[in-house]
């Protein structure tokens, strides 16, 4: 998708942070966005802003989690816009709780906002884009949680290695079609995401008592100390409309974290066993690293 003005970006999380950004920067590139997100004062607020720069902007309120609006979401963006080009599974929760605090309702709610409201945008949008046979390109937001991981981050860090996962075998999916896939990998960003803990719905409150309103009120307080001083969600955006351009996959936008993440592939290439290669085995594996090859051959000339 090199030439991106005049075709159509569909954003899950698009009231504020890095959905807000990435709106605001396709616009500038000519593009027009549906933002869709759960809470209707963002969707204000952010058309408010969008439209004062002149955007053509759709906002929808969506919950991510229920595929029967998601669907109905892109109806009304096909109605307002026509086809949809680029999607970006952007809609995400964070706690920061060790895992033998943790709640079934802290995996459903996180799980089910993160893990399967990418899903949902996948399965919904796919079948659309394959049709109109225009190409397009889906972004779907992970974080550096989803490469290394540390204290009280097993729930969060679960569901963004999974999208992690899930785009890496997608793309193999979909250059066939001229469909371009990227994983979105931030750092720390200067986003509203501390407001996660009064998004959750009454459904994933479980039972609350004052330890569990105290840890609650523990991860927003820490989000809001911290979040402030990350990156600039635009910075994050304009790299993501650079790299959807030039169709790579990962986008990374701080490279404050180089380190962590050679220590962490230096840990895994460590823990393979000293053992003489197995000649079946070899003709196995080079068999199946050949059509990926063939699949990379593809995806590198479609850009």
């Amino acid at each position: 998708m090199k030439d991106v003005a005049g075709k159509t970006a569909f954003i899950t999380g698009g009231g504020a942070g890095i959905g807000l950004a990435l709106a605001k920067v396709f616009a500038r590139a000519g593009m027009n966005v549906v933002i869709a997100d759960l809470r209707r004062d963002h969707l204000d607020e952010a058309v408010a802003v969008l439209e004062k720069d002149g955007a053509n902007v759709l906002a929808i309120q969506l919950d991510v989690c229920d595929r029967k609006a998601m669907a109905a979401a892109a109806d009304a963006a096909e109605r307002r816009f026509g086809n949809v080009h680029l999607l970006c599974n952007n809609a995400g929760v964070n706690i920061i709780r060790p895992m033998d605090q943790a709640t079934f309702e802290d995996v459903d709610w996180v799980v089910g906002v993160n893990l399967l409201g990418t899903f949902n945008g996948v399965l919904t949008f796919i079948p659309r884009i394959k049709a109109h046979g225009e190409g397009g390109h889906i972004v779907n937001t992970s974080s550096v949680a989803g490469i290394i991981t540390g204290p009280g981050t097993a729930i969060y860090s679960a569901t963004k290695f999974a999208i992690r996962g899930l785009s890496d075998a997608l793309r193999f999916d979909l250059a066939p079609y001229g469909i371009g896939v990227s994983v979105l990998c931030p750092g720390t960003v200067s986003t509203r995401l501390y407001e996660s803990e009064e998004n959750r719905p009454a459904r994933f409150l479980g039972k609350v008592d004052d330890t569990v309103l105290a840890q609650r009120a523990g991860t927003g307080e820490l989000f809001r100390k911290v979040l402030p001083m990350g990156m600039d969600p635009m910075q994050v955006a304009e790299r993501t409309l650079e790299c959807v351009r030039q169709n790579r996959f990962y986008i990374l936008s701080h490279r404050e974290v180089d380190q962590d993440i050679r220590e962490a592939y230096d840990e895994m290439l460590a823990g393979l066993p000293d053992i003489p290669l197995d000649p079946e085995r070899v003709k196995l594996e080079a068999g199946r690293r050949q059509k990926k090859y063939d699949l990379l051959k593809l995806l590198k000339d479609q850009s």
